[in-house]
This record gives structure tokens, C-alpha cells and sequence, in this order.
């Protein structure tokens, strides 16, 4: 994060009277929240990393895209762009695997909030009384801006890359698929994060409306009630970019699976197997564990609560998506959820239950080396995911702005 931000200031500095680089508000711990601004053209795009503590990719693409921009006239041509360093700097400060050489070095350091503390997923959650300082600090950027395009810079652990839309952005399939395919990055034609979304091309997804029935019901978080329909008071729209860290061939199959049905059961009682797994080590734990009250503790524990209620409905309906690309990504969804959790207790009680840590830290090398195994994971190197998530910015930025006239 401290190498992020010298790298804004450095470009305010080659960049005078153009680059500018001010807080605009900081953390629940008091960390700064950092904008770098180039230009002050009305027309905005607002760009956003580090919403997710485990995604960092965005950091970088967003230093290319901020270079890029400042390089290329044409583009800051009647446009202003503007870029949230790290929307959760604390929650940065907790995930401590940026450059992981597998899964299961990725997961040693894991850190993901609990979704009332994730600053884009807050206002779904909590009353407007009760939002963290973090989620005023970019509703406010999005009200002093009130960009035509925001983009939210996501990523994934395994699997494809694919877009989510608040509203359509005509033309951006094409480029988004071409871009996908010279990096070899698969695209996630039924990520289960949009499950039963319309499509406007192969792994670009339009929000439902607002009477559309949730895909998955037990999940209290709603995109339309976060921080990403905040720009539409403005007649703006966003735009999130997910991209993985290793890629899987397994998500972009839009073939109709044999039996989805039967898979979606599979996939639920092994959520359920693995989720009661984690508890038990929980609760051999016994009370006074070493992050009582702590953010891991508390992520770990939002997790499993989840899971009850997510099994139910992975086996309630018939899927919303019956290809194969769609019951892949739904067992990748399933898989993460106890790791995450296993992973994130195992740091809590680290430095007071070394038996349990060990326990748990079993669990996360078998559970990573089983995701990958099963979905043939390959490393996407970090050029490639900054240089794919960059090209969508701009095509969205393009093809937002003409729609936008």
C-alpha cells in the first residue's frame, strides 16, 4: 500500500498542474484513503482497487491504467480520471500474500472481511447510520465526481475473468473477449457471482432488475443495494472487472452439463461436510482464542454462518445456469468458502493454540492442493492480469462514454 501511494505522489510530481494526489478519508484504524485525479474535466471515470483485501491485482492495473492515460492525449481527451488507491487499507494490511507461489501459500496469508466490514458491500447490510468510514469516504468521491463509469477492480483465486455490469455498455463483449483470449485468460461465461444475470456477450453480465428474484436468497449482500449503484443518481453506471490469479479451462465451458441438478447436490453436501469440519476444530478450540473479537475471528466466523443457508439454496431450484461453465464456478465458490474460513482461523489462533493451528493448517494445504488439482490450475502471470483488467477499463470507458452523449 505505502509503495502504491509514493508511486501516485511520484507521478503527481512528474506530472504538475495535470496529477494531483489528496485523501479524501481514511479507515476505521485511521489509515488515509488516498485519490490521484488527472485532469479536472467534468466527464469522470473513477476508478477503484482494493476493495478486497485478497485481490490485489487492481493496485497494479491501476498505476498502468493512471500511466497510460497521462502517456496517451486522446484519452484524458474531455474526460478526467480518477483513481481510489485502496478503498479497505486496513483490510490490506491484514492479507499478506500479494505475490503467492501457490494456493496454499496464497491461504497462509489469507485476510477477506466479514461483508458488513467490505466497503463496497456495506450499505447492503448494514443501516445507513452504521456504514464505515470507508464506504462514506468513496460514496463521497462518487458524489463530488459523479463519474459516467465507475470501475470496481476485482479478482479471483482460481478460475476466469468476467464482468459485471450495473447497466448494459453495448460493444464492450468484443473487446473484453479478445483481450481474454491473446492473455489465455479463460472467461467465466456462468460465474456463480451472477448467477441468473443476463448477458450481453460470453462473461459480461447485466445486473437483474430490481423485482428479479435473488439467485441465491440466503445471502443477505445485494449488489443493487451496495456501493456500485451509487453512481446511478448521477446517470452513471459501473463496471467490475474480475480477473484470477490462475486460471482454470473448467469455467469456460458453455456446454450443458450431464446432471446439473445432481452436481449442484453434490456440491452442497460437501459444502456442508467441509463447513462442520472447520467448526469442529472451532469449537475443540474452546473458548479464549487468540483473536477473540479480531477481524479474522470474526470473517472467518460470518463465513460459516453463510453456509447453511447457501447449501439450501444450491439445492432449492434447478440451477440457474445449467452448463458446465456454471457448475464449475459454482464448485470453486463452494470450495472457498470453509478454506477462507479454515485459513483465516488458523492466523487467529496461531499465536495461542499451536495444535489447533496445526490442525487447520492441514486442512489448508489439502483443501488447496484438491482446488487446484481439480480445476488444472496454471499461474496467470501479473503482467497479463493487469494488462487484461486495463484494456476492459478503457473499452468500458469508451463505449460508456458513447452511450453516454
Amino acid at each position: 500500500m505505502a509503495e502504491l501511494v509514493l508511486s501516485a505522489r511520484t507521478l503527481a510530481v512528474q506530472w504538475p498542474g495535470l496529477c494531483a494526489v489528496r485523501q479524501v478519508g481514511v479507515s476505521r484504524a485511521g489509515r488515509p484513503l488516498h485519490l490521484l485525479s488527472l485532469g479536472r474535466a467534468r466527464r469522470a471515470v473513477l476508478v477503484v482497487a482494493g476493495a478486497h483485501a485478497n485481490e490485489p491485482a487492481g493496485g497494479g492495473t491501476l498505476l498502468a491504467l493512471a500511466r497510460r492515460v497521462l502517456r496517451e492525449r486522446d484519452l484524458r481527451d474531455g474526460t478526467s480520471w480518477h483513481f481510489l488507491l485502496c478503498a479497505d487499507p486496513d483490510g490490506a494490511s491484514l492479507h499478506v500474500t500479494p505475490a503467492p507461489r501457490s494456493l496454499y501459500d496464497y491461504h497462509l496469508g489469507f485476510f477477506r472481511p466479514a461483508g458488513p466490514e467490505q466497503p463496497e458491500w456495506a450499505p447492503s447490510l448494514l443501516p445507513p447510520g452504521r456504514l464505515p468510514p470507508e464506504t462514506l469516504a468513496l460514496t463521497g468521491v462518487i458524489d463530488e465526481l459523479r463519474p459516467y463509469l465507475q470501475v470496481s477492480l476485482h479478482g479471483t483465486d482460481l478460475g476466469g475473468s468476467w464482468v459485471q455490469l450495473t447497466r448494459d455498455v453495448p460493444g464492450l463483449a468484443e473487446p473484453f473477449a479478445k483481450s481474454a483470449a491473446q492473455l489465455h485468460i479463460p472467461v467465466e461465461t456462468g460465474a456463480s457471482d451472477a448467477a441468473g444475470w443476463p448477458a450481453s456477450g460470453p462473461g459480461v453480465h447485466v445486473m437483474p432488475a430490481p423485482e428479479a428474484a435473488p439467485a441465491y436468497p440466503s445471502l443477505a449482500d445485494d449488489a443493487r443495494h451496495s456501493t456500485w449503484y451509487h453512481a446511478h443518481r448521477y446517470g452513471g453506471l459501473t463496471a467490475v472487472v474480475e480477473v484470477p490469479m490462475w486460471a482454470s479451462d473448467l469455467v469456460d465451458d458453455p456446454a450443458p452439463h450431464p446432471a446439473p441438478d445432481a452436481a449442484m447436490h453434490r456440491l452442497a453436501d460437501r459444502l456442508l461436510r467441509d463447513a462442520d469440519e472447520v467448526r469442529r476444530v472451532l469449537e475443540d478450540a474452546g473458548p479464549g482464542h487468540g483473536d477473540a473479537g479480531g477481524p479474522l475471528l470474526r470473517a472467518a466466523t460470518w463465513g460459516l454462518e453463510l453456509v447453511p443457508g447457501l447449501a439450501a439454496d444450491l439445492v432449492r431450484t434447478p440451477p440457474a445456469d445449467g452448463t458446465r461453465a456454471y457448475v464449475g464456478s459454482v464448485d470453486a465458490f463452494a470450495r472457498r468458502v470453509p478454506l477462507r474460513a479454515a485459513a483465516m482461523l488458523r492466523r487467529a489462533l496461531s499465536g495461542t493454540d499451536a495444535r489447533t493451528a496445526a490442525r487447520l493448517e492441514r486442512l489448508v494445504a489439502h483443501w488447496s492442493d484438491s482446488f487446484a488439482a481439480r480445476f488444472k490450475a496454471r499461474w496467470v502471470p501479473v503482467r497479463h492480469q493487469v494488462e487484461h483488467q486495463s484494456r476492459t477499463v478503457l473499452a468500458a470507458a469508451r463505449h460508456a462514454r458513447e452511450h453516454s452523449c
